[in-house]
């Protein structure tokens, strides 16, 4: 049974089977060949890309946009106050007027924002402190929505039970509540390796869908074993903008292993992943967030230890995952491995920014030129 076949029998098959058919009457309304009618897949969303993608450079918001304009992009995610170079309103607003007159739509962010999560780093803040700033900056830079993360994949791995997490984050969502509706931004929580899709549903539906929506990650559902079609099946109602990255998913002995790599360079299919996102979130920013230079993690799910972080997920859910790793294979491309122990020399560095900056430009190409996605370059 190959992939495709097998989600259309699994549970979620109706909306993959929408998104087929979504392909299929793409092609006969406009008398386009499969092909061709792939090409218009992305028609209408914006295209852009989180900061982090180009992270060695260590650039601020205004080389950040105007990197961002060199790729003719419609949007870019600045998820991390570090990335600006002052968060004074004087500064913040001289960015909002730069992103306008280049015609690119701001999207902001802040990091971790559980106090029991590993990556929480308090800065002298309460979570709820750290919140309204974060808002302040997404009102002053003009931003829709603000993104954050519970905590992050070590999470899953402390013991710790993740609904104690979750019912942390729900009760600072609601203490800042009435400031995210007065100013009409979105937070927009990402699903970041700590949660599944349900999981991340389960606190946006909670604290209220009024004004907590989705930051979705095609990326980070690799490291919880869910496919990330079901992740989009799941989130997509909810979602407001992306972090959008491929993966190689692939059988180890000890379960299975998966990798981040480039858009296009694995085994998601895009073509139905897309044409489910026109119908379900086709207003979200879609923003590549290409993360490479990480070796595969192992996912050792043929151990009964493993499962005790897993121990709420439906076997329909994992049986998903489990085929995509059947099907799939690793990575066979050349890559620089950031994440290598020990000092780097300067010539390494200067090899992760080139490998960086050219995974995420040929991502933007491949986008553009095999889905259509974007508007701008449209019009260049």
């Amino acid at each position: 049974m190959n992939r495709r076949n097998f989600l259309q029998s699994a549970a979620g098959a109706a909306f993959a089977q929408a998104a087929l058919q979504n392909r299929a009457a793409l092609a006969q309304t406009f008398r386009l060949s499969p092909s061709t009618a792939k090409a218009h897949l992305g028609d209408g969303i914006k295209l852009g890309f989180d900061t982090y993608s180009v992270r060695a450079f260590k650039w601020k918001d205004i080389q950040l946009l105007d990197f961002a304009a060199s790729m003719k992009v419609d949007c870019m995610q600045i998820s991390e106050s570090v990335d600006y170079a002052s968060i004074e309103p004087a500064h913040l607003a001289k960015v909002k007027d730069h992103a306008a007159k280049l015609n690119i739509e701001l999207d902001a962010g802040i990091g971790c924002i559980c106090p029991i999560a590993k990556g929480w780093k308090p800065r002298g803040k309460t979570p709820t402190e750290e919140m309204l700033e974060g808002l302040q900056i997404a009102k002053a830079v003009g931003a829709k929505s603000m993104r954050c993360v519970m905590g992050g994949v070590d999470d899953r791995r402390t013991g710790r039970p993740v609904e104690e997490m979750m019912d942390n984050v729900i009760a600072t969502f609601r203490s800042v509540k009435t400031q995210f509706q007065d100013q009409n931004i979105k937070i927009a929580i990402e699903n970041h390796g700590d949660l599944t899709a349900p999981e991340t549903r389960i606190i946006i539906e909670t604290a209220g869908r009024d004004y907590v929506a989705a930051c979705l990650d095609t990326g980070n559902p690799v490291s919880v074993m869910e496919d990330p079609l079901l992740t989009l099946e799941v989130l997509g109602p909810y979602a407001v903008t992306t972090h959008i990255r491929d993966s190689v998913i692939f059988e180890h002995p000890r379960g299975a292993a998966a990798q981040w790599v480039a858009f296009g360079d694995g085994v998601v299919d895009w073509a139905a992943f897309l044409a489910l996102y026109q119908k379900l979130c086709p207003k979200a920013l879609l923003q590549l967030e290409i993360i490479t230079g990480r070796p595969p993690q192992i996912l050792p799910y043929n151990e009964k230890e493993w499962w005790s972080r897993f121990s709420k997920m439906p076997a329909k859910d994992f049986a998903r995952f489990a085929e995509m790793a059947k099907k799939g294979h690793p990575y066979m491309g050349s890559m620089v491995i950031e994440d290598s122990p020990g000092a780097k020399p300067a010539q390494y560095i200067e090899a992760l920014k080139e490998q960086q900056r050219d995974d995420l430009q040929r991502s933007i190409t491949f986008a553009q030129k095999e889905f259509g996605l974007g508007i701008n370059w449209k019009k260049a």
